[in-house]
């Protein structure tokens, strides 16, 4: 009798075993099925923001988009200054930052393998997570400087930019489309306060300046000596459109600098990439949050207040990632 009640004991106490066993497992599985191992992902990311020098207009705006998914999403995030475009390319694609803002025309050559990545292995893994503000390739000296036109830079010397960066690759384009090259000027591989700090110190004549605008550099410039863009138009406007899609035809509104009239020049989209490593989900909530908080990112830089849901798809040079076309399917601004 003994013997059965203990064995009585021992099969209740299994089954109770097996029962709670089968509880947890049912919980975890509706977990997944309720899209709980969703989460994860995002709890565990740490957002890097590959944005430009401190001095450019990226900076700003890379600062807006990570105190927003900090404070929005809770996720840890730094805002890297690099030399922009084509270094931010290369961050992404070697998986060295989760978001980076670059000029569509780096994107597009990254991702085809031509121009800068001439005889390189195309990126075919950059996702794009938004059209951003357009960037105007500005030409900057000074009244004393005699500067006219483009074809006044002859034998003058010229800033062109950090090297490897959009600005560096536009002042290439743009020289090449006035029939010039880097064989005309002297060259000198600048960042935007760099060259600035040079006009001033009068030790280059001009130099490339592609940002939104107002550039700060340039403003300052204007503190101490008459600025002066030299323009972009005519023949070698048609070039540069006709060669080189990324190119459109822009003005820097009168009032930007001390310009009483609008300067006609070149103009590039900004586009933000993300990464294509990051989970659908996430880089969902990433976009939904940043355009649910476009107020924040408008305040940071004069230049972002032209971000709109409106105008994500222009000048896009490569795909949207999933997560990114779902939330703007979902707001109605994509088909």
């Amino acid at each position: 009798m003994r013997k059965r009640f203990y064995l009585m004991v021992v099969a209740l106490c299994f089954s109770i075993l097996v029962a709670c066993g089968n509880e947890g497992a049912s919980t975890d599985e509706g977990t997944a099925e309720n899209g709980g191992g969703d989460t994860a992902p995002i709890d565990d990311l740490f957002v890097t923001v590959a944005s430009g020098g401190t001095s450019g207009v990226y900076y700003p705006i890379a600062g807006a988009i990570a105190q927003i998914l900090e404070s929005d999403l809770g996720l840890a995030t730094s805002v890297q200054a690099t030399g922009a475009s084509v270094e931010n390319v290369n961050l992404i694609s070697n998986s060295r930052a989760e978001l980076a803002i670059t000029m569509a025309d780096t994107v597009l050559q990254a991702y085809e393998g031509s121009g800068e990545f001439e005889g390189e292995e195309p990126i075919e893994t950059l996702r794009g997570l938004a059209s951003l503000y357009p960037n105007f390739v500005q030409i900057v000296t000074t009244e004393d400087s005699g500067i006219e036109t483009v074809d006044d830079l002859h034998g003058k010397s010229v800033g062109v930019g950090a090297p490897n960066s959009g600005v560096e690759l536009n002042a290439r384009m743009v020289l090449e489309a006035h029939g010039m090259s880097y064989d005309d000027i002297e060259e000198d591989y600048l960042s935007y306060s760099e060259a600035i700090d040079q006009i001033k110190n009068g030790l280059i004549d001009a130099a490339f300046v592609t940002s939104g605008v107002p550039n700060a550099t340039v403003i300052d410039l204007g503190t101490t000596h008459s600025a002066k863009i030299i323009p972009i138009e005519g023949q070698a406007m048609d070039y540069l459109t006709e060669n080189y899609p990324f190119f459109s035809e822009g003005a820097i509104p009168a009032g930007s600098y001390d310009n009483e009239e609008e300067i006609p020049t070149a103009a590039i989209t900004n586009v933000l990439l993300i990464s294509h490593e990051i989970d659908e989900e996430v880089a969902y909530e990433i976009t939904k949050s940043l355009f649910e908080h476009l107020d924040e990112i408008h305040a940071s830089h004069n230049a972002a207040t032209d971000i709109s849901l409106e105008t994500v798809e222009v000048g896009m040079p490569v795909p949207f990632h999933p997560g990114a076309e779902r939330y703007f399917k979902e707001v109605g601004v994509l088909d």
